[in-house]
């Protein structure tokens, strides 16, 4: 049976109370939501996904006030930075409280929680008295959704409603940290870029760690991968070495090469690295569905949003 698609918050509200699967719009992706609280609920997002259940889960709650519900304690350096970026594209991982069931932390003794920046799922978090698991709404391993469309284009089957929210606006997933002594650890990088991070919370310890027994959400190695093989660096040396092949190429500004290129995208023709990642899944999919040999992405700066579009290319290659 399809999923309907609407902007009825109602309806998804319903749904998820019935135990059932809603695809949410985020600022980052889309999601694939269930109730937080229920196992049976929780245990149809890892089924639907093929995700490993050693993978753990974001829960999602409409005000950061709501982390004390669910874990054990919220350090002040947690509260400083909630106040600042909170709704937003930040995730926490703190010590759960036993109310968080233990498939949607993979086991672990910790919770990923974060305030989803996105309106229509803030009014929908608003109807509920349970929180939302929510990884992003597509296959295990696979690009991540930015549109409604690509939720039901892969997922349309497995999930009862798909809010739709229209294009995810950040467009990579969001930043997680944990704290640690008064300090703050990156576990994966996103939305919330370094520099802004430090600017409140002083500096910041990079740990983003690719395991295969993940702690917190986004650490698996091989995530994010187009089908079309992708390699990333050097655009020019990389064309060279593929002589031969049918080529797709993604660049963040116009690159000249000689080679067979079948398709093209440009993730910034100004060399915004912001408006780069809300264009990078979209981007990935569409030349996914070329005829190509090969994806060749470029390497991007080394800073800012640069660092999440990176770290989301390199583990698209394994």
């Amino acid at each position: 049976m399809s999923a309907i698609t609407g902007t009825d918050i109602q309806q998804a509200a319903q749904a998820l109370r019935n135990g059932d699967l809603v695809g949410i719009p985020t600022e980052t992706v889309y999601g694939l939501a269930a109730n937080a609280l229920n196992p049976d609920a929780v245990l149809r997002i890892y089924e639907a996904k093929g995700r490993p259940a050693f993978n753990p889960l974001i829960v999602h709650v409409h005000d950061a006030n709501e982390f004390a519900k669910y874990a054990l304690e919220v350090p002040a350096i947690v509260k400083e930075l909630a106040l600042e970026f909170c709704p937003g594209p930040l995730t926490f991982v703190l010590p759960k409280k036993s109310i968080v069931p233990d498939i949607v932390t993979g086991g672990g003794e910790t919770v990923a929680l974060r305030v989803p920046g996105h309106p229509l799922t803030l009014k929908l978090l608003a109807q509920l008295d349970f929180p939302l698991a929510a990884p992003s709404a597509n296959p295990f391993g696979y690009i991540s959704p930015v549109t409604a469309m690509h939720v039901a284009e892969q997922l349309e089957d497995k999930v009862s409603y798909i809010l739709d929210g229209g294009p995810c606006m950040i467009g990579v997933e969001s930043t997680v940290v944990m704290p640690e002594n008064g300090k703050i650890v990156v576990l994966r990088v996103g939305g919330v870029p370094i520099e802004e991070l430090e600017r409140v919370a002083g500096k910041v310890e990079l740990r983003v760690n690719m395991s295969s027994d993940p702690k917190s959400p986004g650490q698996l190695k091989s995530h994010y991968a187009p089908r079309i093989p992708l390699v990333l660096g050097n655009v020019q040396e990389l064309v060279a070495q593929h002589a031969g092949k049918k080529i797709a190429l993604l660049t963040l500004g116009e690159e000249q090469v000689s080679g067979n290129v079948v398709a093209k995208e440009i993730l910034s023709p100004k060399h915004d690295l912001k408006e780069a990642a809300s264009n990078l899944f979209a981007a990935m999919r569409r030349l996914d569905k070329s005829d190509a040999d090969i994806i060749i992405a470029q390497l991007m700066p080394d800073y800012g949003f640069g660092l999440a579009i990176n770290d989301r290319l390199f583990r698209a290659q394994l």
